[in-house]
Formats: structure tokens, sequence, C-alpha cells
């Protein structure tokens, strides 16, 4: 059956199969042979791109190439990359972001296979074509997944923005610092727009709708400590109602969330300063305008971290319908009474009130009668085909959602990827189940050439999502999401957001963005792994010599990464 968040290239001659995957302003990208393996002068993917209404095809770049073609990198310069039609991908899959993904129209991707003999020249094998919309609203006029790009520690960072000195420049050192800081950075305005992705375009643009309808707005924030969202509630005045955490720091008379509440109240803005039964965790926005009417859920803080360094997602819910059930939510919180919140309806599951999308949320604290962690780890232990996951803080956490992953991991029939984020680094768990610590300075140090070293991100965790996808490739794909970590304290004693959407093309948006974020930082901790040996990084020849193996040999004798090649394709 058609659909617009798969797509396959359908040309019977080529020697592959092509599929893309539809992400958030991304493409995940899946190739296979068809009948494999390959030969041993198959040598990579070149992938090249058109934009909708565009009259050529553009080249994705590589970072590595043949070693007979590496050119020399000044230290102080971006590396240089290479264009997959010379620098072929060793991989089955690849995750593009277009430059400018947020367009109308389809995109056309072009997918070759590439062969070289034995004299070094390459050859163009038989192409595979697919068209695919990677517009940005997830559902036009209903609901939009948005994500922060989380990739503070990346060589795209370091390449259009510098490394450790240019994030200083860019993000305070501590949060109370937040309020008041003014970056350095002469291009922190583009360094913001990159860093926030889409997540802060869309939450800016609708508080901007907001002020300009004189719309009334209500916010429940964890954390807020960006000036420039400050500054936008400020000037909504008595338009504003605005529930501000105080647990720990946050409620001391230094911290920025006291100074924004300051401001705030100054500006006329009715605030509210609570914890529920242990922290007021949510971040939550309601407008309701005369034009715009919409919520804003999910797991972006707004503070600098959350926007600009973490990994998040932001939802956002359009209709009258649902700012009715959240305002209804928010009035529930304002008095500040967990007891009085758990026997609430918004405690309850209730519909997202989108017409033809089978999704729900709830809100915590939650009463033990009522509570969710249980039914959650039981449905992830009905996964059929796949389980992905990025998860802040599972690595600290126990109960029936982390039982319930760590069983179905050792499952050799289900696939799973899944993210953890820990106070010193982050736990990758890759398909075989074998967990992969790492720490922060194995992402960012001598990081061996053509590689640069890498920003380290500051103190915290840069992987804050929390969420779970179970069979995004069957009909019955969900996820569970929200700011809510999938512990006790978020089930029975935090105020939080979660939900669960029952639908493959929002399912497959959050496979997406777990497989890119995981490869980013696998692949940085193989390439930190190998920079003893002092060798460049280079893509692999044809075997020539007695003993030496095609490139692609353990995509066909490892197990879980035929699996996997088998899996996106």
């Amino acid at each position: 059956m058609a659909n617009d968040w798969l797509v396959r290239g359908r040309n019977s001659a080529a020697l592959f199969k092509l599929a893309l995957h539809r992400g958030e302003g991304m493409v995940l990208i899946g190739m296979d042979w068809k009948d494999g393996p390959p030969g041993d002068d198959f040598v990579g993917f070149s992938i090249e791109f058109r934009y909708p209404g565009g009259d050529r095809y553009w080249p994705v770049r590589n970072r590595i190439a043949f070693a007979d073609r590496m050119l020399p990198r000044d230290p102080a310069s971006a590396a240089p990359q290479y264009p997959s039609t010379e620098a072929p991908f060793q991989v089955f899959r690849w995750i593009h972001f277009p430059r400018v993904g947020d367009q109308p129209g389809k995109f056309a991707y072009r997918v070759t296979p590439m062969f070289m003999n034995e004299s070094g020249v390459l050859a163009r094998g038989e192409a595979q074509e697919a068209e695919i919309d990677l517009h940005s609203k997830t559902m036009p006029g209903a609901l939009n997944i948005a994500f922060t790009r989380g990739y503070v520690s990346s060589q795209s960072f370091v390449d259009r923005f510098g490394g450790e000195a240019a994030f200083g420049g860019l993000i305070p050192k501590s949060a109370d610092e937040g309020i008041g800081f003014v970056p350095t950075h002469p291009q922190a305005a583009e360094a913001y727009g990159w860093m926030g992705f889409e997540a802060r375009a869309e939450i800016l643009a609708l508080l901007n709708s907001a002020i300009t309808e004189g719309a009334a707005v209500a916010v429940v924030a964890y954390e807020l400590n960006l000036p420039e969202l400050v500054s936008l509630f400020v000037q909504m005045g008595p338009k504003l109602s605005i529930i501000i955490d105080d647990s720990s720091d946050k409620g001391e008379a230094h911290s920025a969330e006291s100074v924004a509440a300051e401001r705030l109240t100054a500006a006329g803005a009715q605030v509210r300063r609570q914890h529920m039964g242990n922290l007021q965790h949510n971040k939550m926005i309601v407008v309701d305008g005369p034009v715009t009417q919409a919520v804003v859920l999910g797991s972006t803080n707004f503070s600098w971290r959350g926007f600009y360094v973490q990994a998040n997602n932001a939802v956002i819910v359009r209709g009258a319908a649902i700012v009715a059930q959240q305002m209804e939510a928010f009035h529930s919180y304002w008095p500040g009474s967990a007891s009085g919140f758990t026997a609430s309806a918004s405690a309850a599951w209730r519909p997202l009130q989108i017409a033809g999308l089978d999704a729900e949320i709830t809100m915590s604290p939650h009463k033990a009668s009522n509570a969710t962690l249980a039914a959650i780890g039981a449905d992830i232990a009905t996964a059929e085909s796949s389980l992905f996951y990025s998860l802040a803080f599972l690595a600290q956490t126990g109960g029936a959602v982390r039982q319930a992953i760590e069983t179905v991991t050792q499952d050799p029939d289900i696939f799973v990827y899944g993210m953890a984020d820990k106070k010193l680094g982050l736990i990758l768990v890759p398909p075989d189940g074998n967990p992969q610590p790492v720490a922060p300075s194995a992402l960012t140090k001598n990081l061996p050439e053509p590689f640069r070293s890498e920003a380290t991100g500051g103190f915290g965790v840069k992987m804050h999502h929390k969420f779970v996808v179970i069979d995004f490739d069957r009909p019955s794909a969900r996820v569970y999401l929200g700011s809510f970590n999938f512990s006790k304290p978020a089930d029975l004693s935090n105020g939080e957001n979660l939900l669960v959407i029952r639908d493959r093309k929002i399912a497959t948006a959050y496979m997406v963005e777990a497989l890119r974020l995981f490869d980013s930082y696998q692949f940085r901790l193989s390439v930190a792994k190998a920079s003893h040996s002092g060798e460049a990084k280079t893509l692999k020849k044809p075997p020539r010599l007695p003993g030496e193996v095609a490139w692609w040999a353990k995509f066909w004798d490892i197990p879980v990464r035929a699996r996997d090649r088998k899996l996106f394709s």
C-alpha cells in the first residue's frame, strides 16, 4: 500500500533494493543487494539528491575517501569532504539532512552502486531512484513532531562554528548564568537556528503568533533560563499564566527560575511556583487565541541546554479540543496539590483530540491505581519485530519499563537499538545486546585524522529524549513519548506529560531520530577507539592480496549486521 513515510525504488534492472524512510527534516536511506553478496569489486554507494522543483542532483558528501585520494587538511580549517560519486559510502544505510529540508514538494534521491577495477578506476552501476516528501509538518494543521539537533559534539558543529572555545561563546557555563548570558560567538544567530532545529523554530513561531493575536497563554516549566523565551513571556503580560518548578535549587532566590518569575510577575503575568509531590517536571505551553490554538508537549525544557545542547523533541498539537483539554490540566495543576491532581480527569488516559489518529495523553502524577509503568512495560514486552529507544536516565532508573527493555533486548527475534544517558556519559545498546558505555572524553578528544576534536557540550546530559518505539515496521507501530522519564517518580510524584501514538508515520519519524543519534555516537566511539593507531580512517579498496576481505563482508558474515541491512531496505 502506498504511503508517505516509506518509498521504494522500482528499477528492476538495478542490482540492489532501495527504501526511503521519512524523518522530520531528514530521511533514512536503506539499501540491500538483491541477490547477494555482491562481487569484490563493489566499493559502496553514491547518494545524490534533488531539491523539490530543482533541475540537478547534488552528491551527498563523505568525510573519508580512498587513501590515495585523501586531501591534506589544514588543522585551522574545516576538514575536506568528498562527493560520494568519488568517495562512496561503505554502509547499507545512511541518514541525510538536506541543508534546507522544509520545502513543499518531493525530494528525489538517486543511489548508485560503485565498482572499482584493478587499475583503481571507479565505474557506476545501475541506479535506483525514488522521491519522498520531507515537508516538516507531520500532519499539517493537526500535529507536528519537531526535534532539536543535539549535535554540539559533532564534526558538523566543528565545521560550522568551531570546537570547545566556540561552544563557550554560545552557551552559559551554568543554568543560573543563563538568564543574563549574552553570546560572544560571531555566528550566534545562525548557530542557534542550526542547534535548535525545528523544535526551536516551531516554539518561537507559536509564541510570536500568541503575542500578535493577544492570545491567552498557559505554561508549565521545569527549567526556565533562556532569555529569548523569558522576553516573549514578558511581552504577554497579563495574558500569561505560568507555573514554574521550585524544587531544590530552582526555588532559591538567585536561580534563573526565580529571576524569571520576578520579571514575569512585574509584567503582570500570573505566576505560581510549585513542585507537586516531587518535581513539576512538565514542559507544556497552551495557546488559546482567536486564530492560533495549539499545545506544546514533549521533552524540551525552556532552557539553553534544552534548546541548544540536548537531543529533545517537541510535539505541537493544534485545535480547540486539545486546547480546552490541556487548559483543564493546567488549572488542575494550579493549586499545587499533588493529591488533588491525581484525582482529576487529566490524570487519566484521554484522546489526543486529533480526528483519525489513534493517540492518547495522560498527565502525571498518578495514583497507584492508575499508574502507567506496568502497562507500558507489558506493551514493550509484546514487541514482535523491533524496539528503538532514547531514554534519558534509564541507566539510573529501575522498574517495569527497564525490566521489559532488558528482557526484549535478549530476545533474538527482536531487533533493538537503544540509547540511555548517564550522568557522565552514554550507554549505547546495539542489536547484539552488548551495552557500550561512552564517556564524553571518548567522543571529543584526540580524534584521528581526518576528524577534529569536538566540543564536550558542557556538564549535564546531552541525550534528553524520553521515547520508546515499538514495531515501527508493522501496522501495530506505536511510540510512547513526553517529558515522562519512565520511572516511579515520573509516574507517581512529578508533574509530567505522557503520550502514546499508534501510527506508522510518527513511529517511523521517532525511529529515524533514534537511529541518527545512535549512529552518530557509535561512529565517533569507533573512531576514538581506533585513534591509538595513528592512522587516518579511509575507504577500503577491493581485496587484492591473500587474506584481505571486502568491506561489505561483515554485513553478511555478522548476523546482527545482516539483519540491520535487511530491516531498513
